[in-house]
């Protein structure tokens, strides 16, 4: 029976979907723009998973809703270890760091963890402050996620957890969330962890795609012939289209385009709504490395954004051939499935390539 250890950071990737990029130091900047928590779901998703694999587990966790409650919905009987300062005003990452340490007291296989790099930070850390090789897994949640330690989706992560049986070692990344909502992207190494081998766990984000310039320009020549709402997304590729729009756009946010105007610039998920017309074009790009084409670093483009769209994926040929797969991970699992399969990718002023979504 393996004995795994949940960790869940409540308020990871509450910033994403009304455009904030990340939630460190801006929870209640996310709550008065009406964002709601989202590792809940993404824990229970996870949890519902790991509990119908055939081999069993023992779940250890900490209180509340840092694992507790999240646990017992998925039907499990943890064992508690710890719990958040009742007398607090939310859970921190000191929180987490205690939950790490008490996992390793109770000698966990696995510490399973639900949040973005920040939280991959903490329980990186402090596993190497303890000298102690552990593996960690990490369900995604959180806005960026550069690093390598998470799989592809929860349901992904509630398999991995009880099926693998190697490790790599893996990075753990993070940024300056200040910097990257001005448009600067400076990942920082901040630790190596032991990380199960597996399919679905993600590779570290690359950034930058290669020459994208004519791309750029055959793509904006067809946005401005067309009558349409662009939602432009994220990323050094999408960005030189709006160069070539002439758009003062957002390098690392979501902008809205229609008729020669921008209608939204770095817009979250409500603005996006109110902007959308009776023909609406998402245009995104993959993520050097990952593939992810919805779910990292652009969640503005929520579900019901791209429910009411067509998506216009576009990307350098080198970019293609370095990541093989596209992946979506929107927080829909019934839309991530509609998704799936094979998706044309704009690569040159004609050509088109066939990638498939899994």
């Amino acid at each position: 029976m393996r004995r795994v250890g949940l960790v869940v950071n409540p308020i990871a990737g509450m910033g994403g979907r009304v455009g904030l990029k990340g939630t460190d130091n801006k929870v209640e900047e996310a709550r008065h723009r009406g964002a709601t928590p989202r590792s809940p779901a993404r824990a229970r998703e996870a949890l519902e998973h790991l509990k119908s694999q055939p081999s069993g587990v023992e779940l250890f966790t900490y209180g509340g809703e840092m694992g507790e409650r999240e646990a017992v919905a998925a039907g499990f009987s943890p064992v508690l270890v710890g719990r958040p300062d009742a007398d607090a005003e939310g859970t921190t990452s000191a929180d987490t760091r205690d939950a790490v340490r008490r996992f390793v007291e109770a000698d966990v296989d696995l510490v399973l963890f639900v949040g973005g790099d920040g939280t991959a930070v903490d329980v990186a850390e402090t596993l190497g402050a303890l000298d102690d090789g552990t593996p960690i897994l990490g369900v995604p949640s959180g806005v960026k996620v550069y690093s390598s330690v998470f799989a592809v989706t929860p349901r992904a992560a509630g398999r991995i957890a009880t099926t693998f049986d190697r490790t790599e070692t893996r990075e753990v990344n993070d940024i300056d969330e200040d910097a990257y909502r001005g448009g600067d992207v400076n990942t920082e190494l901040k630790a190596l962890a032991s990380v199960p081998v597996g399919d679905e766990v993600q590779s570290s984000k690359q950034i930058g795609g290669g020459t994208v310039e004519s791309l750029a320009a055959a793509v904006a020549a067809e946005i401005g012939a067309e009558d349409a709402t662009y939602v432009l997304g994220p990323g050094s590729t999408v960005d030189a289209v709006k160069t070539e729009l002439g758009i003062d756009g957002s390098p690392l946010g979501v902008d809205v385009w229609r008729d020669g105007d921008v209608l939204v610039r770095d817009a979250g998920e409500t603005e996006i709504l109110r902007s959308l017309g009776e023909r609406n074009v998402i245009v995104v790009s993959p993520i050097g490395g990952q593939g992810f084409v919805f779910g990292r670093g652009n969640d503005q483009i929520s579900p019901a954004v791209i429910r009411r769209s067509e998506i216009e994926v576009v990307a350098s040929k080198q970019k293609l051939s370095d990541i093989g797969v596209l992946r979506v991970d929107t927080g829909d699992p019934k839309l991530d499935e509609k998704l799936r399969g094979w998706q044309r990718v704009r690569v040159g002023k004609f050509e088109r390539q066939l990638l498939k979504v899994v």
